[in-house]
């Protein structure tokens, strides 16, 4: 073969390649996701990548988008193209059929418990030591101890917080609405910065060494303390709290358009894996696969978990406390 031949052969072949369609391995998903699940996520799309890889033999480009569940919502709702949430508050999702008609309203019955793959609760992190005793929900209205948590208008992990405090209240107190009001204006009272997401009330509470107590998931307590051992942080899980669910699902308009539905459906439907629950009990989720359970079952102290509608009847209700001039509002005022 001449070097002119060989020239023109490989001229043809680069022609070629250049003007034939991407390759059907040249795969791209975005997940919309909630502020406090970079880590997890980061490590999920590495297990579901080699999973996808090894089942069809493509390969996926995951992007992430991260803030509160909330602004996240909002974003789609404005243009974001997100093939699947992964979201820390069913209203959240709601919003979505509800306001985009991007999903169908019966969206949570298309995977296992209510399409949630994993679930929390909440808790509280103090500091070494535990100067001010905190152990349980009483012990956080006490006169001189500052609290750091999310604002519960644009985080969802805050409205969990709220919720669980709202039902040790109601647990406490009974009937008696004003001493429900009374421990809850007290609570928000004592909060010393409200900042937009759970990520940033870590920051405020890690990094800037402000208040006593950091009230969020359990997860993110947990997590924190691996991450800084130094500190010498503690856990307080108390009796009392919400069942923080989880929630995922594809956003169906965006998917047909992207042509990735079936990558989006395969991407939630495998946090239901054994392996892939493993990794969520590892970033301190609790999990429904009953054998990752039992094996981490002295990581996740008996709690006696509510529900929205133990607390506020249904998340209609709920999302009414933290509207313009409801229960949130009122007692801000106060």
């Amino acid at each position: 073969m001449t070097r002119t031949t060989s020239s023109l052969i490989t001229a043809l072949a680069l022609a070629i390649a250049l003007a034939a369609p991407a390759s059907a391995q040249d795969r791209e998903l975005l997940n919309s996701s909630y502020d406090i699940a970079r880590e997890l996520f980061a490590d999920y799309n590495t297990l579901f990548k080699a999973h996808w890889q090894e089942q069809t033999g493509e390969s996926v480009t995951i992007r992430q988008s991260h803030a509160g569940s909330s602004k996240q919502a909002r974003a789609i709702l404005q243009g974001l193209e997100a093939d699947v949430v992964t979201y820390n508050q069913v209203t959240d999702v709601n919003i979505l059929a509800e306001r985009g008609n991007l999903i169908p309203e019966d969206w949570a019955d298309r995977l296992p418990n209510n399409s949630s793959p994993y679930y929390s609760t909440m808790a509280f992190l103090v500091r070494e030591g535990n100067p001010e005793g905190i152990e349980s929900w009483d012990d956080l209205v006490r006169d001189g101890v500052d609290l750091i948590m999310p604002n519960p208008k644009t985080s969802g992990n805050a409205r969990y917080t709220f919720l669980a405090a709202m039902g040790y209240a109601q647990q406490r107190f009974g009937d008696d609405q004003a001493a429900i009001d009374a421990y809850l204006n007290d609570l928000l009272d004592q909060v010393q910065v409200f900042d937009s997401g759970g990520r940033g009330s870590t920051t405020t509470f890690v990094e800037r060494g402000l208040g006593d107590v950091l009230l969020t998931f359990e997860s993110e307590v947990n997590n924190i303390t691996a991450l800084h051992p130094d500190e010498n942080f503690q856990v307080v899980v108390p009796e009392v709290s919400f069942r923080a669910e989880f929630p995922v699902t594809v956003i169906d308009d965006n998917v047909e358009a992207n042509g990735t539905g079936d990558l989006a459906r395969a991407y939630l439907e495998h946090l239901y894996s054994p392996e892939a629950q493993r990794l969520l009990a590892g970033f301190n989720y609790r999990v429904h696969d009953d054998a990752v359970q039992a094996e981490n079952a002295d990581r996740f102290p008996a709690v006696e978990l509510l529900g929205v509608e133990a607390i506020a009847g249904s998340w209609e209700n709920a999302m009414e406390i933290f509207a313009s001039g409801g229960k949130l509002d009122q007692l801000q005022r106060r």
